[in-house]
């Protein structure tokens, strides 16, 4: 049986419903409904639906029940924006790498971004193993971050403090426009090799690709760290973040240093770009420069030069982002996220755990 719902809607339709006339032939002709009848029906009807909505919210306010509600979707959109975030917190500590070590910003980063994600969708989509093609992928993204680094710091450190930067920004456009020549202008439909099943706590739901997304960048950026803070390569680092001519003279290979650096930035860039095919299931062209807006956020939001700050600015942004789209408008996002980071930064000007002292001291 129908519902009132039903009952109206059936006399709106009824109501518009053109009368037909009789024609020579003895068919039915149909008059045109008028544009004011189909104004008046789509009013009645959204009227309608907001009389449904409210009678279904009071009904669970006088249930007692939407406080739990409430506090089950809060929660949800929690843990989205944890896993939003956790692809910020790999950009910015790559970014963070380069101008907390070498005082440079690497605008190549957010196409090294990219590289990860589509290269990976070509080697599947070749039918390689997923191993070996994110492999496969990480390995042209440290080769191209190699060759980034000759041509936009070894041979042009001694040259203005800007040539290294423009130099960056054409490798960007670059590797966009090679994207664009290989694989189109439009988003790719990215073929995840993980499961699609979700794992349910409680009321709150988390698919497989993000956890596992979570997972390898928060491990990824532990393994750098300690690599940085115990090895002898991260004492090496460290020397140059602190005095590049005093290292050379202690004895420190300035050149492979740095190229280690920037191969360990690409690296986490590329493996942000994976995750984010993984999780979001589509990879495109121009997929690292929102990204990479985001994420030079989030590492001003920390603290320049602070990995952890870069950690924390991560996941502080994704948090943002996914509240404002849940809860204020997707049109009003970025407007959300810049105006709070503005806002925090008014409060804090050297970011939340960022400071003046040496690379020493942050790390």
């Amino acid at each position: 049986m129908g519902g009132p719902r039903d009952v109206w809607q059936e006399d709106i339709y009824s109501w518009l419903r053109p009368k037909g006339r009789q024609s020579d032939a003895g068919l039915e002709v149909k008059r045109p409904i008028p544009v004011e009848f189909c104004e008046v029906a789509l009013s009645l009807e959204i009227k309608l639906m907001e009389l449904t909505v409210s009678r279904e919210l009071s009904m669970r306010r006088r249930s007692g029940q939407s406080v739990t509600e409430d506090l089950v979707v809060v929660a949800q959109q929690v843990i989205n924006g944890l896993m939003l975030g956790s692809i910020y917190v790999l950009v910015a500590v790559a970014f963070t790498l380069t101008i907390g070590m070498l005082n440079f910003l690497n605008f190549s980063i957010p196409g090294l971004f990219m590289l990860g994600g589509v290269l990976s969708y070509a080697f599947l989509r070749a039918g390689f193993h997923w191993s070996i093609a994110f492999g496969l992928a990480l390995l042209v993204s440290a080769a191209c971050s190699l060759l980034i680094e000759r041509f936009t710091y070894r041979w042009l450190r001694q040259s203005s403090h800007h040539i290294p930067l423009v130099s960056s920004l054409g490798f960007l456009i670059l590797l966009e426009n090679s994207a664009i020549i290989g694989f189109g202008s439009e988003a790719i439909r990215y073929p995840s090799p993980l499961p699609t099943a979700d794992l349910h706590f409680g009321r709150l739901l988390v698919s497989v690709p993000q956890l596992l997304g979570l997972a390898v960048a928060l491990t990824s950026v532990v393994v750098m760290h300690s690599t940085l803070k115990r090895s002898k390569l991260g004492r090496g680092i460290r020397s140059i973040a602190e005095n590049s001519r005093t290292a050379e003279m202690l004895g420190v290979d300035v050149g492979k240093t740095v190229s280690s650096i920037y191969i360990i930035g690409g690296l986490l860039a590329s493996i942000g770009g994976i995750l984010f095919g993984l999780s979001y299931l589509q990879v495109s062209w121009n997929m690292g420069q929102e990204v990479a807006a985001k994420g030079l956020s989030a590492m001003v939001l920390g603290g320049m030069g602070n990995v952890w700050g870069a950690v924390v600015g991560g996941f502080i942004v994704g948090l943002i982002e996914v509240l404002a789209i849940a809860y204020i408008s997707s049109d009003a996002v970025n407007a959300v996220v810049y105006s709070t980071l503005l806002a925090l930064l008014v409060w804090c000007p050297g970011g939340l755990l960022g400071n003046r002292t040496s690379m020493i001291e942050r790390m």
